[in-house]
């Protein structure tokens, strides 16, 4: 168990310290341990991410056991890690600070005892240190402060749910192909595998517990896809119709292009900069069944991917903060910087200002992004409209009555959304 502590810890010091992306290295950290089980590495993701979404409070809480700066900075990281496990997994206590002292010993021997003395000083007064974690924003939310500025100023009094929100283990939400199965079909086939579930809306299943792909009834064959709620709006919102020539821009992973070739007959361009990720798009299309064009090319940039034709429904889904799907990456709490909210909304206005001349006349663009930072959402929105003569916003039905901005709960992950309509 000490090499998964000290593999997370490894992991948790590149995101922090060099600023990598978190799936990135634990794709790279697992692909290097092709003999361990599958329980070990579900292990290894499970403290990283827990360790990383967590890393506010554990933070506050080190700093309160620590007199000292430590001598060896990797340490630091396995302390975090084992700290994790003490307030958070059912991991036996003693088996957790063993497990530390032993990976302390291989990166540093004259360390352990000292990480030994500081975790056992943390298990006498963990209460106390919980508490006294809370007395800075940071420790009490895990957010960095500029973030939980930012959510105070834009929400106010939803702030905190909003924050804690993004702290919770994500749900797993279903999305059946209606193709080939109703919801209410599907979710009898889940039932006979003593699956429990709850039935959102339209074609959205919620599991209690999430399972791994290959237990979920016809997945291979396409008659299930892994998709939030939230993004499941898109789709609806577009209002396709059968013989419509649609663009999904930025369209990897697939999850939106594949529901809209779900919902009617259309042909399909899906345009993304970054092949490897366009591979995505096609297997999420292939494995359900589906045809798309698919194009690798710059949303910005059309002269060097677009054929001239213009689009009846264009699915604009720019790059964003992702605030809203914290609680699926938790690294970003850490790597993003208040500096690049901005730089995030004039690639956006960019983006969205070159998607509208591809757009008919009569047509129909959807803008979204997985983000709840108002900079990147209603701003953008405003300052297109307020130059472009031609658009109009129109209204759009959002299960919390929102104009737009769906905040992370229990049913879906943070998006937003605004339709606007070429006008003639």
């Amino acid at each position: 168990m000490h090499n998964i502590q000290l593999a997370a810890s490894q992991i948790i010091q590149q995101v922090l310290v060099d600023g990598r992306n978190l799936n990135q290295v634990l794709d790279e950290s697992l692909s290097r341990k092709s003999v361990w089980t599958h329980q070990q590495r579900a292990a290894l993701q499970d403290l990283s991410y827990g360790t990383l979404r967590f890393y506010g409070q554990l933070r506050a809480i080190l700093a309160l056991l620590l007199h000292k700066p430590l001598s060896d900075q990797r340490i630091y990281y396995v302390l975090l890690v084992a700290l994790y496990q003490l307030n958070y997994s059912k991991a036996a206590q003693h088996a957790v600070v063993d497990h530390a002292v032993r990976s302390a010993q291989m990166l540093h021997p004259k360390i352990s005892g000292l990480v030994n003395a500081i975790l056992r000083n943390f298990l006498r007064k963990s209460a106390k240190l919980l508490e006294q974690a809370t007395h800075r924003a940071e420790g009490k939310y895990s957010y960095p402060q500029w973030w939980i500025d930012e959510m105070n100023a834009q929400y106010g009094e939803r702030s905190e749910d909003i924050l804690t929100a993004g702290n919770q283990h994500p749900p797993m939400t279903l999305r059946v192909n209606r193709q080939h199965v109703t919801a209410d079909e599907y979710a009898t086939k889940l039932e006979r595998q003593a699956m429990s579930l709850r039935h959102i809306e339209h074609d959205a299943l919620q599991l209690e517990k999430p399972v791994g792909v290959d237990k979920l009834p016809g997945f291979r064959d396409g008659l299930v896809s892994v998709q939030d709620a939230g993004a499941q709006y898109a789709a609806r919102l577009l209002d396709v119709h059968d013989g419509m020539r649609v663009l999904d821009a930025c369209a990897a992973p697939g999850g939106k292009t594949a529901h809209i070739l779900e919902s009617a007959q259309v042909e399909m361009v899906a345009l993304d900069k970054d092949k490897q990720r366009l591979d995505r798009v096609a297997e999420n299309v292939q494995r359900l069944g589906l045809n798309a064009q698919l194009m690798v090319g710059d949303a910005a940039e059309p002269d060097d991917w677009w054929d001239g034709q213009l689009f009846h429904r264009i699915l604009a889904d720019v790059p964003c903060s992702a605030s809203g799907v914290v609680r699926r990456h938790p690294d970003i709490k850490w790597l993003r910087r208040r500096k690049d909210i901005q730089g995030f909304a004039t690639q956006q206005i960019a983006i969205l200002s070159t998607l509208w001349q591809l757009l008919a006349q009569d047509g129909k663009l959807l803008y979204a992004t997985c983000s709840v930072f108002q900079q990147e959402n209603e701003q953008v929105i405003s300052a297109f409209l307020a130059q472009q003569s031609d658009a109009v916003r129109l209204p759009i039905a959002l299960p919390d009555k929102s104009s737009g901005q769906l905040l992370p709960n229990d049913l879906h992950d943070g998006f937003f959304y605004a339709l606007l309509h070429k006008t003639i």
